[in-house]
């Protein structure tokens, strides 16, 4: 389990993170969305034991992290700029890290570069953009860690590699009850793969939620009447946002989806659609409702899915 209370770190007078809390359960998915200079990057390396905390406590398996390597052996990081020994052939980087993790698995190693269709004796210098994120996704892999954090993990995958790094490290989380992190721009990326995602912005985790419940908590109603009508007509419902276009009113309500459906039938709507919010819109409404607002200079999930 991974336990961060009241963190913070500072570069200089720049605070990139400020008083962050989270627990993040075994055998857990975590996706964590945000934007550059959100702080993702350095929750990792913080995480990893890289970075050591201004303030706070980071607690793995109830351990501190920074200069423990008894807990280091259990992680790996795959980290957005990925490094290589100049020059070094997938084998060389693999003798690398079967000297710094004591559980690295060769015949994963060799498996994984077969599925991937990268051949370990080539220079990685050769390799495309693509296929040095695989050869790092595939190294990392073969450690056997117990924690898995990927930053960007996705970036510069085409769909099939994609979907292919998404059910190795499911693989893992289920067989072996790994934990992953994964950042991420994009919460398409993630929303099929995570049980639980969280927004970071500014240096501090404003949203966090189980996937599944944070889907299934708002619907958006679509409803319309013979009358003249107004938001007032809807009193005792929940209303995060609320337009009206015509004779036909479009809300995004909270509450149970049976509940709903029977609380707007009793008012004897000509029309009554509830339909499914996807995960952009969940957390985008999610969010006006504890007060952040985001313009195209600010965050955004996608670029355009905010603006």
């Amino acid at each position: 389990m991974i336990a961060v209370e009241k963190l913070v770190k500072r570069f200089g007078d720049f605070t990139a993170l400020g008083g962050i809390h989270c627990h993040i359960s075994e055998g857990c998915i975590y996706g964590l969305v945000g934007s550059n200079g959100a702080g993702k990057s350095t929750f990792l390396r913080l995480l990893s034991g890289i970075y050591r905390p201004d303030q706070g406590t980071i607690e793995i398996d109830g351990q501190p992290v920074y200069d423990n390597p008894v807990i280091k052996d259990h992680i790996v990081m795959v980290p957005d700029e990925l490094y290589f020994l100049g020059g070094a052939s997938m084998n060389r980087m693999m003798k690398l890290y079967e000297a710094v993790y004591p559980r690295f698995d060769r015949k994963r190693f060799s498996y994984l570069t077969k599925i991937f269709e990268l051949n370990p004796s080539v220079s990685t210098s050769n390799f495309s953009k693509g296929m040095r994120r695989q050869a790092a996704l595939i190294l990392a892999l073969s450690c056997r860690p117990k924690y898995m954090f990927f930053d960007e993990t996705f970036d510069g995958l085409d769909p099939v590699m994609r979907n292919l790094v998404k059910t190795l490290v499911m693989q893992d989380v289920l067989e072996n009850k790994a934990t992953a992190i994964i950042t991420s721009h994009s919460l398409r990326e993630l929303e099929d793969t995570c049980d639980q995602l969280a927004m970071l912005h500014r240096g501090g985790i404003v949203l966090e939620s189980d996937v599944m419940n944070l889907k299934t908590s708002l619907l958006k109603v679509q409803v319309a009447f013979p009358d003249d009508f107004g938001q007032d007509r809807f009193r005792g419902t929940e209303i995060l946002h609320y337009e009206k276009r015509g004779s036909v009113a479009t809300m995004i309500v909270r509450g149970d989806k049976h509940a709903v459906k029977e609380q707007f039938a009793a008012l004897n709507p000509l029309i009554l659609d509830i339909l499914p919010l996807s995960l952009e819109e969940v957390f985008t409404y999610e969010l006006q409702a504890r007060g952040y607002h985001f313009d195209a200079n600010g965050y955004d999930f996608e670029a355009e899915e905010v603006r």
